[in-house]
């Protein structure tokens, strides 16, 4: 539970039950992520512990988190779908049960924007999708360019109620940020990439006079914004040789026989800003045993073995992997030290 918490406070300065039971395994982000948008009545049907275990983790918690000098607050859970009505996390829950599984243990070392930050992440961002193919919209019967999954199934944006918004697409963070801000209701873009098999965010939804303002506000600090640019990307630099640095010297920790040239090719390879690979995953960052050691499997992977023949020759990825894992073990035993 100490661990699942110590990580949860140091991804996002804060901690709930919640981020406990996902850290236990007891949670999956799919779980959270089904009953925020409204899939599921409640988390108790996916939990696999109850009663006296559940009381356990709200006690641990409370002990650790008074011992590491946390500020408690309330959580307020809103759903992601139209209604953004307030979830429920239990079933026939005591008001008290309710409330201990709604408290966030704050780190009281945060500035005044990030805790803004940590309370808007309670009500998550309606999601639109860009449907790869035609779709029927569940009370039309008509289609569109976008749908919103709801309750009777997927909805176009003018049965949606959504079709006054206007589409942002992605690129400039400081537009993007400002005509969020400004606007009373937006939504998310994403459409689904069938080579990285997940969601790809492509934009905002935004209304027309937010998205008017955003515009004005950059045009007037654009001079301003470019020179923070570039102290920034000074700043990134030094931060990026830094952390490619740190993994080289873990790689060779995890693996002394591995030749340092090839450890700090891989560090800068998985280490590589905006190359979402899993140098750059939070874990990543932090150095995580399993994340750098899945860095190296990688490099192994492409380099040292047939792997991206198979897939060129038609080899499904799953089959290519069972056919050149012997490979990739025999050069992570040799670097290990134990062949």
């Amino acid at each position: 539970m100490v661990a699942a918490a110590e990580q949860a406070l140091a991804r996002h300065g804060f901690v709930t039950p919640i981020d406990v039971c996902l850290g236990l395994g007891w949670l999956q982000d799919c779980n959270v992520d089904d009953w925020r948008r409204g899939r599921a009545d409640d988390l108790e049907e996916f939990l696999p512990v109850h009663d006296d275990r559940l009381v356990d983790i709200h006690v641990y918690l409370h002990n650790w988190a008074t011992g590491q000098g946390l500020q408690r607050t309330q959580a307020e859970y809103v759903s992601a779908t139209r209604t953004r009505h307030e979830l429920r996390l239990l079933t026939d829950a005591h008001p008290l049960e309710d409330a201990a599984w709604r408290l966030r243990w704050v780190s009281p070392g945060l500035e005044d924007r990030q805790r803004e930050r940590i309370t808007k992440t309670d009500s998550p961002d309606l999601v639109v999708i860009q449907p790869v193919k035609d779709f029927t919209c569940a009370e039309c019967q008509g289609t569109g360019d976008m749908l919103i999954m709801d309750q009777p199934g997927p909805l176009c944006l003018a049965c949606a109620d959504l079709d006054h918004l206007v589409f942002l697409p992605a690129g400039d963070a400081a537009l993007t940020r400002r005509a969020k801000r400004a606007s009373g209701l937006s939504a998310v873009v994403v459409r689904w990439s069938r080579t990285r098999k997940r969601y790809e965010r492509q934009g905002l939804l935004v209304e027309d006079t937010a998205l008017d303002q955003a515009e004005q506000q950059c045009l007037a600090d654009e001079d301003a914004r470019m020179r923070r640019r570039e102290r920034d990307r000074g700043r990134w630099a030094a931060e990026d040789v830094e952390l490619a640095a740190n993994m080289a010297s873990e790689i060779r920790r995890l693996f002394p026989r591995c030749p340092a040239a090839r450890a700090e090719a891989i560090a800068r390879h998985t280490s590589l800003r905006g190359s979402g690979r899993v140098g750059r995953s939070a874990t990543g960052r932090s150095l995580d045993e399993q994340a750098i050691t899945l860095a190296v499997v990688a490099s192994v992977r492409h380099e040292d073995t047939n792997y991206d023949s198979l897939l060129m020759s038609g080899v499904g990825r799953e089959d290519a992997r069972d056919r050149i894992r012997p490979a990739v073990d025999r050069v992570l035993a040799g670097w290990d030290g134990s062949a």
